[in-house]
């Protein structure tokens, strides 16, 4: 059975330069069986209500400003998986988490840059599902849990975000052994407590980690992982590092 992950996408200039993290997705999607399909839970399409892409052919979106311009002639052309749509919405509403299918949501930066790493003949079908940001974590463990039965028909189940994210505090000049202690100690808390599976703590991390608002002015970047977490089972660390002093790469896995 696959498992469920959470990937820190960092910047999407990963796309092109995928540093440390590249070699990690690589390897990490080597090592697992080849999914029938993908289903991504991306922190860049927050919504209010449960969406999921319903398009044969989703187009890729540069959802970005200001990057190269070879990064917006980067393309991932995975087909969709409209069937699996409407078994996402099923099981969703199932759960009572009311969905229905978007049929011209194109695929976010949040899903086609790390897939691109991990999967770039981009053969497997993908579908995104939205982020009711507004509903927080509870929701994604939630959605997690309601979808988690995928993983045994062969669905790679994916929570792109970041395990810290503070744009506005990065040094741009850091080299890659420069850490911020307030973004280490977040970081190393949620590992803990994942390691503890205290899902209490995790869902209250706002209150109760160290740093959380600073490590994250708001936690759409944080949601995915709570995704990844309702998914899976035992906690593992597929990848750790940090980009820019602040910028959180981990990888983690739910088995």
């Amino acid at each position: 059975m696959l498992p469920s992950l959470f990937i820190s996408h960092g910047s999407p200039m990963l796309a092109l330069q995928p540093g440390a993290s590249g070699p990690a997705l690589a390897g990490l999607a080597n090592a697992l069986p080849q999914p029938k399909a993908i289903v991504v839970v991306s922190a860049h399409w927050e919504s209010r209500e449960l969406l999921v892409t319903g398009s044969q052919q989703p187009e890729t979106w540069h959802d970005f400003h200001g990057f190269p311009q070879a990064l917006y002639a980067v393309q991932y052309p995975a087909p969709g998986a409209p069937a699996l749509a409407e078994q996402v919405c099923a099981l969703l509403g199932a759960a009572g988490l009311p969905a229905r299918t978007d049929a011209h949501r194109p695929f976010d930066h949040g899903a086609w840059v790390p897939l691109s790493l991990m999967y770039p003949g981009a053969n497997i079908p993908v579908l995104q599902v939205s982020l009711p940001s507004q509903l927080g974590p509870a929701l994604q463990l939630k959605v997690g849990q309601a979808l988690a039965g995928l993983r045994a028909q062969g669905v790679l189940l994916v929570g792109s975000g970041s395990i810290t994210h503070n744009l506005g505090e990065l040094d741009w000049h850091a080299g890659p052994d420069v850490i911020e202690p307030w973004a280490l100690a977040f970081r190393d808390w949620v590992v803990a407590r994942l390691q503890e599976d205290d899902r209490d703590a995790l869902v209250g991390y706002r209150q109760a980690a160290p740093f959380a608002v600073r490590n994250h002015p708001s936690d759409e970047h944080l949601l995915p992982l709570f995704f990844a977490l309702g998914a899976g089972g035992t906690f593992g660390i597929v990848h750790q590092g940090f980009t820019l002093g602040a910028l959180g790469m981990d990888i983690y896995r739910f088995d």
